[in-house]
């Protein structure tokens, strides 16, 4: 029997070996502007196309390479970095693996130019596939430029799994503010398809996030610096009243390299227990310093994941800082009702209780078909006559699983019904069985939801002009994110023309949404649409929830005799009318029988 095993070709291993480096045109772009701030750049210039499919150019001023080094950084293994094993744990620059140009060469076609500031020449490279074509010098300016092209040509089942340029250029996008964040004192600039979408002059770590976020020092976000025998944290944390509902402005710098951290994370979500809720996601950019040999870098492929010597350690310094920031220049404002006929609350701590003395209440299950006593109804109606304290949201008899939608007979019985309103939020209407218990919210929402849909659907909506156009700014990705979402938001009727610069004018919207602000309900939008890991009948089913939660009526709405009627017809023409958006309930039925029988001793 012959040998089977055999050494693979050079071209095959270095593929290979991209799949783990290159994955997609970002990761081409992190590890240029790597190795152009390790070459101590003083201005950086990244233009991209088509999302980095077709063109990646990074232009810096650094040090240059000589014409021997310009070849040598091409092969597998080569860098500047490190000479030997311990070298690893001494680590202060960013690349240092010396995988990434060859694994960039063995996937795209690269053409560099680099010249030193005492060399007469430079010298231009060009590679197909780690087949060198050709190699001369060349007059070119001081420090170094690659041109990266058509990315994965020679591997078509690659690129076909790259997402549309719009996705694509907002990793890159990712990727550039992780480097510029991190490196203030660089001036850099950022060109999609012909246009600046970033031009940062050199300045401080504050007016930098001022730059790229819109974010203000004292206004938006806290400073803080602290230094300990292990690490040198310098921060900024958010203030609680613009966190946001999704992920994406939370950052972790380790001696200028960003990583990804979940034990640190909760280091700073931590300190801001009660002062946001659990959806929401404070903004913060932490940059910590560490002796090199108290971290180990090399434990991923795209050195986003690093090892703590003493990680419990960093972890408390963290959380002590930031919620030392916090309560020093925070104060939680304490609402106080204007009257004792106050009935919609908001505050966390409150509402917490509400929950849990209906948790804790002697209802089993919520189950009104098992016998009660009368102390069990009056507690019930005890908690809901509390003043200060909202019931927004809670359901305290659950549908049976096999309830249908109501025939038209039956909504023809009820359409006789008498309908009265408690508390602002529930709707009690009177039906041939007994009574019939509807959240006026959730079956708003319910309504909505089904009417956005119908739009995504079928049936685009119209719009309303606003007699005062609403002008909102949003940063870089942002920006990105809302122009691939145009199509979707003029279906539902939104009117939006850009104005260039990260500048939006809002013309028109839905007619429900006229009273809602406009900068808020977009970012809103705009953080719905964020996660890419659902198809397009799932994405328009987030906004269409987002949507239809922003207008519904809330909890506390007084409405009139013909809006409760003309709510509940609404709800039930829906196709769900049983269920919110959220898979909450929006009615329960109760019978004369259960009823009485609530009454019994």
């Amino acid at each position: 029997m012959s040998d089977i095993i055999k050494l693979l070709p050079e071209h095959v291993a270095n593929q290979i070996a991209a799949g783990e480096v290159i994955q997609r045109p970002a990761s081409v772009v992190k590890e240029l502007l790597d190795n152009a701030i390790d070459a101590q750049s003083t201005s950086i210039k990244l233009i991209v196309r088509e999302g980095g499919k077709s063109l990646i150019h990074v232009i810096d001023n650094g040090a240059g390479m000589s014409a021997t080094d310009a070849r040598m950084c091409w092969e597998r293994h080569a860098t500047s970095k490190i000479s030997k094993a311990e070298d690893i744990f001494q680590v202060k620059t960013m690349g240092f693996r010396g995988e990434a140009l060859a694994s960039i060469a063995s996937v795209a076609m690269v053409e560099l130019r680099t010249k030193r500031p005492q060399d007469k020449s430079g010298t231009c490279i060009i590679i197909e596939g780690t087949e060198v074509k050709s190699q001369e010098p060349i007059g070119v300016a001081e420090g170094t430029s690659i041109l990266v092209k058509n990315l994965f040509y020679n591997i078509p089942a690659r690129r076909n799994f790259l997402k549309s340029d719009a996705v694509e250029m907002r990793h890159i996008i990712d990727e550039f503010t992780r480097a510029a964040l991190a490196n203030p004192m660089i001036e850099m600039s950022l060109y999609n398809n012909e246009n600046d979408v970033y031009k940062l002059a050199a300045t401080t770590h504050a007016q930098r996030i001022t730059d790229m976020f819109k974010h203000k020092l004292n206004e938006h976000f806290i400073e803080l610096n602290e230094q300990t025998t292990i690490v040198k944290l310098h921060a900024f944390v958010g203030k609680p009243e613009f966190a946001k509902r999704t992920r994406g402005e939370q950052f972790i710098f380790v001696n200028n390299r960003f990583i990804k951290d979940a034990y640190l994370n909760h280091a700073v979500y931590s300190c801001y227990e009660n002062l946001i809720s659990k959806e929401q996601f404070p903004f913060y950019i932490l940059f910590l310093e560490v002796e090199p040999t108290a971290i180990d870098i090399n434990v991923h492929p795209t050195k986003t994941e690093i090892k703590f010597e003493d990680e419990r350690s960093v972890y408390h310094i963290v959380k002590a800082v930031v919620k030392r920031a916090l309560g020093e220049q925070y104060h939680i404002p304490i609402y106080e009702p204007s009257s004792n006929e106050q009935f919609i609350q908001t505050h966390a701590p409150i509402s917490s209780r509400l929950n849990d003395d209906i948790g804790n209440s002697k209802f089993p299950n919520n189950d009104f078909s098992k016998p009660s006593n009368r102390n069990d109804w009056q507690e019930l109606f005890e908690v809901l006559n509390r003043k200060k304290e909202t019931i927004s949201g809670h359901h305290f008899i659950q549908l049976e699983s096999n309830a249908s939608k109501p025939t038209l007979i039956q909504q023809q019985e009820d359409a006789s019904r008498n309908i009265t309103q408690i508390h602002g939020s529930l709707i009690i209407s009177q039906i041939k069985t007994g009574i019939m218990l509807i959240d006026q919210q959730a079956a708003h929402e319910r309504i909505l939801f089904e009417k956005y849909l119908n739009a995504f659907r079928q049936h685009p909506m119209a719009t309303q002009q606003k007699l005062f156009p609403k002008t909102i700014t949003l940063n870089a990705h942002d920006e990105a994110l809302l122009k691939e979402m145009m199509p979707q938001m003029q279906i539902l009727g939104f009117d939006i023309n850009e104005l260039g610069k990260n500048t939006f004018s809002i013309n028109g919207m839905p007619a429900e949404l006229h009273a809602q602000n406009e900068q808020e309900l977009i970012e809103d939008l705009l953080d719905s649409y964020k996660k890419q890991t659902y198809n397009t009948t799932e994405r328009n089913e987030k906004i269409s929830r987002t949507l239809a939660r922003k207008a519904a009526v809330k909890s506390g709405t007084m409405l009139s005799v013909d809006e409760m009627t003309n709510l509940i017809d609404e709800l039930f023409a829906c196709s769900t009318p049983y269920l919110s958006p959220d898979g909450k309930h929006c009615l329960v039925r109760i019978t004369l029988e259960e009823l009485f029988g609530l009454l019994k001793k």
